[in-house]
């Protein structure tokens, strides 16, 4: 987190005011209207008000965009710019993302909702510090010298993999685009991105920020529109080379079609999760627990594929964590994003908050006990606000302790045996990220062994950070993993260059 010093609610609101958004889509280097002329409205969440209306981008606009992302990549302007130039223009764009920090958090928070304390000084500086970090290894990757016969040279060499398309969702609209972005251009590729329809108008502004910090016409491509158009039209485009997704299960599976019926394109997908929680018998720092568990959970209105939503805790500590976790939440304030006081602001739809509560409804209906939250709240707001929810009682089969709520949705299941918590945990469709807690060395390295997940964080809720792989198991994910120098691999293409040298 940054020292950034955020102004009050009444300031913001009148910068809001005054902000010149860009709505149209970047396309070639410069903004322009959709081709069929269309706009869609964009609302925000905290009061279910429109205040933009962005081009709605169609099978056109991806053409267009594809054709000015190829055009380039054939040119070499970028792929074949020296890897300390391509890092120079990079590290300028993460500068002016940084610089640009307080403007670009206010867009995100009137576009998804979310707190201006978490948008200003967490997610604007780290999604500078993801194109700064993929950037400086821009220069710091080298191919190999094969093990050849006499008489051969045998070099393997990275190259872009050529026009990747990404499409991304609305959650963290920027840290997402960075995922793709750093690496994706750090290894010399073309993009075309698709912001999610809900939130469009940051990533907008950060593809004129790359512009201005010397990113070539063509090069970075945003098209904004709906996922049925847009979002297709970019999976089964026969002149994109990879595709990389984060979003749904359900519609990374639509991806891995379109990829089969189209050029076999390679796919990159980072979906769902139903994360575990699991409190051992011997732990003692319960508050230490409980805010974790609930940074878990409800950071960003639970609205994250790694939220840790299933509570799987020990039958002789569960009262006391339970306990723990409802006091925790008096430091959880529900309310305007806009006010720096405020840890959890809307959730990004009337539908989507509907569908939050219908889980709630059905955790009730399944024998769940409510026992914080559970109900809309400030409706005379306009927004869609659900407070911190506690569901306890529940069962490792039921709806709620199964599917991706993607809410501030807590189920809490209890257990009496180290392999029925590991039992638990692993029962599930999903395996993006889990977290343990434990004062025996011996449990936590054994239970983050057998942990089906992609990160498992040991006496704290934790990610990782850039110089770590972000990924899932089973179908939490396909093909890659974002974050790391990994990310680097899954957008080039190895070459073999086989040379026979003559004989003297």
């Amino acid at each position: 987190m940054t020292d950034t010093l955020i102004p009050g609610a009444d300031e913001l609101r009148a910068r809001a005011s005054r902000l010149d958004l860009r709505t149209q889509a970047f396309i070639g280097g410069r903004f322009v209207d959709a081709a069929s002329g269309r706009r869609f409205a964009t609302e925000n969440p905290a009061t279910g008000q429109a205040f933009a209306e962005v081009a709605e981008g169609g099978p056109e606009d991806v053409d267009r965009a594809v054709a000015a992302a190829r055009k380039a990549a054939d040119s070499g302007a970028w792929s074949r710019m020296s890897p300390g130039d391509r890092k120079r223009i990079l590290i300028r764009w993460a500068d002016l993302i940084e610089a640009n920090a307080d403007e670009l958090g206010l867009i995100e928070t009137l576009d998804s909702g979310k707190p201006i304390g978490d948008t200003v000084p967490l997610d604007m500086p780290e999604t500078a510090t993801c194109i700064r970090w993929h950037a400086e290894a821009a220069d710091k990757l080298y191919g190999q010298v094969a093990p050849s016969p006499e008489g051969t040279v045998a070099t393997i060499v990275r190259e872009p993999v050529g026009v990747v398309g990404a499409v991304i969702p609305w959650n963290y609209p920027a840290q997402m685009a960075a995922w793709k972005l750093g690496p994706a251009l750090a290894t010399g590729n073309t993009i075309v991105i698709k912001p999610a329809s809900t939130t469009s108008l940051s990533l907008l502004r950060i593809a004129e920020l790359g512009a201005e910090a010397g990113i070539p016409d063509g090069v970075l491509n945003v098209v904004p529109g709906p996922g049925g158009t847009v979002g297709e039209a970019i999976g089964r485009h026969p002149d994109i080379d990879a595709v990389a997704f984060t979003g749904s299960t359900e519609v990374g599976r639509q991806f891995l079609h379109f990829s089969a019926e189209s050029n076999l394109k390679r796919v990159l997908l980072e979906l769902g999760g139903k994360s575990p929680q699991l409190v051992f018998p011997d732990v003692e720092d319960f508050a230490s627990i409980a805010a974790n568990v609930a940074l878990a959970i409800f950071w960003n209105m639970g609205e994250n594929c790694s939220a840790g939503s299933r509570l799987i805790v020990h039958r002789a500590v569960k009262d006391r964590v339970l306990e723990a976790v409802q006091a925790e939440l008096a430091a959880w304030a529900v309310g305007d994003p806009l006010d720096p006081a405020t840890k959890i602001g809307a959730l990004i739809s009337r539908g989507h908050m509907e569908r939050v509560l219908r889980y709630v409804q059905v955790g009730r209906e399944e024998g769940a006990r409510v026992v914080a939250g559970g109900e809309q709240i400030l409706e005379q707001t306009g927004g869609y606000f659900v407070p911190p929810t506690i569901l306890d009682g529940v069962r490792n089969e039921m709806r709620v302790a199964q599917e991706e709520i993607f809410g501030p949705v807590l189920s809490v299941i209890e257990f009496e045996t180290e392999a029925e918590a590991l039992a638990i945990a692993n029962d599930t469709p999903y395996g993006l990220a889990a977290s343990l807690y434990t004062q025996d060395l011996n449990v936590a390295h054994r239970v983050a062994r057998d942990l089906k997940a992609g990160v498992v964080g040991v006496n704290g809720y934790s990610e990782g950070d850039m110089t770590t792989p972000f990924g899932g198991y089973k179908l939490s994910g396909f093909g890659g993993h974002d974050k790391s120098i990994h990310a680097h691999d899954q957008y080039t293409e190895l070459k073999t260059v086989w040379i026979n040298v003559a004989a003297r």
